[in-house]
This record gives structure tokens, sequence and C-alpha cells, in this order.
């Protein structure tokens, strides 16, 4: 088992990424984009970073490297797909779920840390916490204001496809805990099948407990499913 972390000029979490994975004991490795996915990969995380210098937005020009056509290929065979902050922008410029992550509310780049609420807990992704649950995950993104249009946030909704949903300490999903303006405070989604997500968060960086909280754990657990 190995999980592909794609490399675009610009991604600045690869590294992050490949030793949260190899912490939890699941094999991984870098993937320069140009080289094209190894044969023996069996999951594919798109890491963050700013991925050609966000040039035309974010994502963008990423999503046009010929390895995305073959991360569709793999996701549609079952291939868990993971897409985080840079990695969830191109997920939805290419097309592996729906929607898209545009400027930040405030027009500011944020980093800082935010609760999530667990919205499904019946995926890869999430299957390590329970409905209701409220996760501390740091965020550092300009552009991570989830935008869609209501009919297709409704049918997301009656699906289940949200995974977390930005919350205060307590759960609740308000105004004021929403730090870029997503609609309805989406903070992740899934596509067609669970076994392929975005999320705007960095799980990666709350997985080593000599560095601190391990809330993410569960998250990148989903690869070993």
């Amino acid at each position: 088992m190995t999980v592909g972390i794609v490399q675009f000029g610009g991604s600045n979490c690869d590294r992050d990424t490949l030793v949260a994975l190899e912490t939890l004991g699941i094999d991984a490795q870098l993937v320069w984009h140009r080289d094209g996915l190894p044969a023996e990969t069996t999951g594919v995380l798109l890491p963050g970073g700013f991925s050609y210098g966000d040039y035309l937005r974010a994502g963008a020009m990423a999503a046009q490297s010929p390895i995305m056509s073959e991360v569709r290929t793999v996701a549609a065979d079952g291939v868990p797909v993971l897409g985080i902050c840079n990695g969830a922008q191109i997920g939805c410029e290419s097309s592996l779920t729906p929607g898209a992550f545009t400027t930040n509310q405030t027009a500011r780049f944020k980093c800082e840390h935010v609760y999530l609420r667990v919205e499904n807990a019946d995926t890869p992704w999430t299957s390590q916490y329970h409905h209701g649950e409220v996760l501390e995950f740091p965020i550092a993104h300009g552009e991570g204001r989830f935008e869609i249009e209501n009919d297709h946030l409704n049918r997301l909704e009656a699906d289940d496809r949200i995974l977390l949903r930005y919350c205060d300490s307590e759960g609740a999903v308000t105004e004021e805990a929403n730090p870029n303006g997503s609609k309805r405070g989406v903070a992740g989604i899934t596509g067609r099948e669970d076994h392929i997500a975005v999320m705007m968060p960095h799980p990666e960086r709350v997985c080593l407990s000599d560095v601190g909280p391990t809330d993410g754990r569960g998250v990148l657990r989903g690869f070993a499913h």
C-alpha cells in the first residue's frame, strides 16, 4: 500500500503530509506531477501550498496537469483521494468534487486554529470520530471560502456529503465561528463516492503528539481502510 503525495511547483505541505502518514504507519511517497502515479499507488493525497503561485485562481493551473487525469481514473476505480487546502482547490477545479473555494470573505489570508464539527462520521475520513464531535484543526488560506449554488448544496446535504463544518468550541455553527465566509460553514465535502474528499483545514498539522494535539489523525487514517 502506497499513498502518492502529488507535488506541484509551489506545493509546500507535501513533506508535512509524508511525515504525518509515516507516523501513522501508512506507507507514502512523494510523486512529482510530471512523473505520473506509480503503478502501486493505493491512495492519492493532494497537499496544501500554492501550486503555480495560485496563478489565475488557486488550483486552476495544477488541475490541468496530466497527472490529474490519472487521479480521476484511479478515483473512479475506488482508490481513496484526499485534497487538503490547495489540494482541495485542485480537487474542485478537477471536478473530483463540486463547488469551488474562492477568496475569503475578508479578502485576507487566515492562519489560525478553528473548531470543526463532524457532520458525517460514516466515511473513511471521519470513521474515527463520532457524529457531532468537535475537532480543532489549523487553517492557512487566502481562498478558502466554499461556494456552490444553493440547490447543489441542498443536494450535498441531502446526500450526507458534508464532512465538516466550522463551529465554535461547543459545536454551534455560527457566523462568528466561520473564518472565511464558507457557505453554511462548510469546511469539507466528499465526491460522489465517499472515498474522495476535499477539505480546507490541515489534518496533517495536528498529527504529531510531540508538537501538539492529534485531532487530525483520524482523517489521514482514511488511507488505511
